[in-house]
Formats: C-alpha cells, structure tokens, sequence
C-alpha cells in the first residue's frame, strides 16, 4: 500500500509540475492550411446554403479567402485578401476578426441570364468605382455569414460550434488568445485551463501506467 500511495502521489506531482508550466507560460503551436481550411468547411461552408467553398491560402501576415457561391441562378468565385486582426476561442467566445485589405475579384463566374450578368458586373462597378467601396462585407453580412463593425469583418463561430459538445469541451481546457499567419500555417497562441485538465485526466492512461509500475512485478512474483 505504501508502494502504491507513492506512485499515486508521483504521478500527480509530475502532471501538475507539467501542467503549471503550460498555464503560466503562454505557449504557440501551429496550425496547417489544410486543417484550417478543413474546419472552415465543416463548421462554416457546411452550415451556410449559399456557400459551395469556402478556403483560404495563408501568407506571411495576410491571407487569401476564396468563396464559391450559388444563389439565385448566379455562381460566382470571388476572392479577397485579408489582415488577420483578431483570434479569440474559449468556452464564451469564438471570434475571428479580419481587415480587408484588397478589393474583391471575381475569379470566374456563370450567370443565369444576360441580364443578370449585366446587372452583377454593374453593382461591382458602382460599388467599387462610384461609392469606393467594397461589397463583400454587404454581402456576407446580408446572408448572416459575418457582421461589419468600424469597417472590419467579424466572423462569430459560437453559433455553430456553441451546438457541438465535443468542441466546447476543448473549449472549457484550451483558451485561445490571438493568432498570426506564417506561410501555409496559422501560428495560435494560448494558455491551457489547469482545474479543467485536472478533471479531465485520462483515467484509463492513469491505470495503466499503475499497472506497468506496481501490478506487473506483483503477477511476475506469482508466476514464479
């Protein structure tokens, strides 16, 4: 029994001593391009009807976001380059705020009819040539996918992952605190919750390090 008291005891101290550095000390991990675009689709793309793609091509500070759209017999793909702003992710907040920084293109479209081709590259122009702005905050706005506040795209998450229990347990350990963009990767940075990672221990990991330290050598003793 004393041998086991030990070993409990060594356990903990070990994962509290590991697990008190990494709250204290904001660490950075990265994030892939392909993994970022893959949970836009699953958590944004795939939420939103008019939204065929939506992706983006990351870069040292800036990114590139393509979106595919069907609405209304109109299919158009449009990109945009953005400033990554703003990066929150906690059990009350998942944020991402973004400062356009390009006009929007057109990278291909169809259109239902003449008219509607006419009448699309005719709001383009006159936004972006008559008025000096840009649509796309308008537009993605009017179709729920952002708000625009002080000219800066605000894309809230908690709508669709505040519905997914999985995601907002991670969310009650990890608090992420802001983010940068690196070529083909996204650099996050964050704190982890200590009380929530201490309920959250691995019971089974727990037993069967037990198991290696105390009850092996005690079936090796019987065996002989």
């Amino acid at each position: 029994m004393p041998s086991l008291i030990s070993k409990i005891a060594n356990k903990i101290s070990r994962l509290y001593q590991r697990a008190e550095d990494f709250i204290e000390e904001e660490r950075d991990f990265s994030v892939s391009q392909i993994f970022l675009n893959a949970t836009f689709k699953r958590y944004v793309t795939d939420n939103v009807g008019l939204l065929e793609d939506l992706h983006a091509d990351l870069h040292d500070d800036w990114l590139r976001l393509y979106a595919t759209i069907n609405v209304k017999g109109l299919h158009a793909t449009l990109s945009v380059d953005l400033k990554l702003i703003q990066m929150e992710m906690n059990k009350d907040m998942q944020l991402i705020v973004f400062e356009q920084i390009s006009d929007t293109q057109v990278v291909e479209a169809t259109f239902k009819n003449i008219w509607q081709k006419m009448a699309a590259k005719g709001f383009l122009f006159f936004y972006q040539k008559i008025l000096r702005r840009d649509p796309l905050g308008m537009i993605l706005e009017k179709f729920e996918v952002i708000t625009v506040k002080d000219e800066l795209l605000y894309l809230d998450l908690n709508r669709w992952l505040g519905k997914l229990k999985s995601v907002m347990d991670t969310l009650t350990k990890v608090h992420v605190n802001h983010a940068v963009l690196r070529e083909a990767e996204l650099i996050v940075s964050g704190n982890v919750n200590l009380m929530a990672l201490f309920n959250k221990v691995d019971e089974e990991d727990f037993d069967d390090d037990l198991e290696d330290d105390v009850v092996t050598p005690i079936e090796q003793k019987n065996e002989k």
